[in-house]
């Protein structure tokens, strides 16, 4: 069954310590189970991020994966990602009752606050028994930030009081079977890319990419209808990137201004 064929709401096995929730959900998966089911931790010991990254995970911060069967051709599972994403920030929009300025997406899987990090995704995917598995991971800095030596991070509670891992959890639900039975394996994907892009930053905004052999500066023209990134570079020239890791430009400084 899909994510949106079961009860609601989903259930939540929340635990107090996990090497990763990520790992985690692909163990419960090759055991059988299905979905869709949470799987929280107060402390990750072996977070992941993208391309192999450790990803630190404080108490009072939510680590969170959805596992569930996406139901969607195997050509479409990289939609999931940024329909992810567009859930976390919505379900973050929620809980701090649209309170929270500078909330926005950058492509592929980060989570801002202004210029600065405040969450991440790491969508995997795998087959079992001839059952395509979706597990969606979802970090985001609550009560403390890590530190990043490349890039500026927040945390929500210097923007919004009272904020819980629990709370965040339950509205993430709400969120995901909403934009995954807008998605319909892939058939609603434009509706997911117009949403992605009314939450991301301005076109325009000078970035650089680097896609692990080649850096590549420029500035962000959006995705196109399949997800990609699209860069203008300093030629002229429309850049079509499926894979990198983004940075903007200027955005080593300081984390922006919470409550006074």
């Amino acid at each position: 069954m899909t994510v949106h064929e079961r009860a609601f709401p989903s259930p939540v096995v929340r635990l107090e310590q996990v090497d990763s929730t990520n790992a985690e959900g692909m163990r419960r998966a090759s055991a059988g189970e299905r979905g869709p089911l949470w799987i929280t931790a107060e402390r990750q010991t072996a977070g992941r991020g993208r391309s192999g990254r450790s990803w630190t995970q404080a108490e009072g911060n939510l680590a969170a994966s959805l596992l569930f069967v996406p139901g969607c051709p195997p050509a479409n599972l990289h939609h999931l990602a940024l329909l992810t994403g567009v859930a976390t920030h919505d379900a973050i929009d929620r809980v701090a009752a649209g309170s929270l300025s500078g909330l926005r997406l950058k492509w592929p899987n980060d989570i801002l606050i202004a210029r600065a990090k405040a969450g991440g995704i790491l969508v995997e995917t795998t087959a079992i028994d001839g059952t395509m598995i979706a597990v969606a991971g979802i970090g985001v800095n609550l009560a403390s930030a890590p530190r990043l030596d490349d890039r500026p991070v927040a945390r929500l509670g210097d923007f919004v009081a009272g904020i819980t891992a629990d709370q965040l959890v339950d509205t993430l639900d709400v969120a995901m079977r909403h934009w995954l039975d807008v998605w319909q394996g892939g058939d609603g994907f434009g509706l997911i890319r117009s949403a992605w892009l009314a939450r991301c930053g301005p076109t325009g905004e000078p970035l650089s990419v680097n896609t692990g052999g080649d850096r590549l500066e420029g500035t962000f023209h959006g995705i196109d209808d399949s997800g990609a990134l699209l860069l203008r570079a300093g030629d002229g020239s429309l850049r079509r990137l499926t894979y990198g890791d983004v940075s903007l430009a200027g955005a080593a400084g300081s984390p922006p201004k919470g409550r006074e």
